[in-house]
């Protein structure tokens, strides 16, 4: 005699209830022909990657590039790119382009043009981003036309490393041993958190321009740092250039800078130079220099700032406004350990400039 389990029971009687129940309903089947063609899941190429690639079919050259942008867009680079004599690597004619050199090296050869550029002025809107460009014959990149953006670029061992026009933005830029220059820009434009060292001169801007938050370091023809009439040059650090570390024209404001031992080597310059009239240089500090503030003409005005170990500290022509001048190379201010000490300044001139 077979036996059960209490759960095998219960199956077996639950089976003949729905067999025997003539009341219970069954479930018919659906149809199994499909109700049309099998549509895509997954998305195109181009919903992926909008974005058009740099290449031989998209972007083909010409006499004098490798490759050449001709419509309005948004490109990529897909690997390195290797230079040639007498061509650029990518030829922009077009306004309103966007490349994205996706962290890929645009690596130049001997004689060859530019890495990027336009060859008009009449192209404008264009940016730059994201890769080294290195060992160009000509510029690193150069963008002819107005309202440009170059950033997050490495630009070593081209003529030029970078260099814009009007209206351009050049920022988180390394450039570095560039023969004649490292970032220039035309007027009205915006140098900002970019270290330029080594290069024959560090950074030149047009009038208008900002420059803020650089280092430019040990560049060894010109000026560290050298902007048009009616332009700001604000908390750089500029050390070591072989001319002066800051030079100014017209109407320019200078202010929290640190200039330490530029007119470098067999050179001559001033941490900071004015050689037009009326500038503001105002909360800079100038160390190590031939000359460490050298205004060149009258209708200035210098406040708070300090100049240490310069062959002349001060070079100011007359009839400029100035903070009085504090000597404090040999304080004797004692030895301070605890909450408070007294004024060592010996000056309460909330404008005076100071050499220590």
């Amino acid at each position: 005699m077979k036996t059960y389990s209490s759960t095998s029971l219960r199956i077996a009687l639950l089976a003949s209830f729905l067999i025997l129940d003539s009341s219970f309903p069954l479930l018919a089947q659906g149809p199994l022909t499909p109700p049309g063609a099998p549509a895509p899941t997954m998305k195109s190429l181009d919903q992926v990657e909008p974005r058009i690639p740099i290449n031989a079919t998209n972007t083909p050259g010409d006499a004098d590039s490798l490759f050449k942008i001709t419509q309005p867009g948004s490109y990529y680079l897909t690997g390195n790119l290797t230079g040639v004599a007498a061509k650029y690597g990518i030829e922009v004619a077009a306004s309103n382009v966007t490349i994205d050199l996706m962290g890929h090296s645009l690596l130049g050869a001997g004689g060859s043009l530019s890495g990027i550029a336009t060859p008009s002025t009449s192209y404008n809107n264009l940016t730059v981003r994201n890769g080294v460009i290195t060992g160009w014959g000509g510029n690193g990149i150069q963008l002819s036309g107005s309202g440009s953006l170059v950033e997050k670029i490495h630009a070593s061992d081209n003529t030029i490393g970078i260099f814009v026009t009007h209206q351009a933005i050049v920022r988180s830029v390394t450039a570095s041993r560039n023969t004649s220059l490292g970032i220039g820009t035309g007027g009205d434009a915006l140098v900002e958190s970019c270290v330029c060292f080594q290069n024959g001169t560090g950074i030149t801007t047009g009038f208008r321009s900002i420059v803020t938050g650089c280092s430019v370091t040990l560049n060894n023809i010109g000026s560290g740092i050298s902007v048009g009439g009616s332009s700001t040059v604000t908390a750089c650090t500029v050390v070591a250039n072989t001319s002066d570390g800051i030079r100014v024209t017209a109407g320019c404001v200078v202010t929290d800078n640190n200039c330490n031992g530029n007119g470098n080597a067999a050179g001559d310059g001033a941490g900071i130079h004015a050689t037009s009239i009326k500038n503001r240089i105002v909360d800079n500090n100038c160390v190590g220099a031939d000359r460490g503030i050298d205004v060149d003409l009258a209708g200035n005005i210098i406040f708070r700032n300090t100049c240490s170990d310069n062959t002349t500290n001060w070079s100011i022509a007359a009839d400029n406004v100035f903070g009085p001048i504090v000597d404090r190379t040999a304080p004797s201010s004692a030895l301070v350990i605890g909450d408070s000490a007294p004024d060592s300044s010996s000056n309460l001139n909330p404008n005076a400039n100071f050499t220590y």
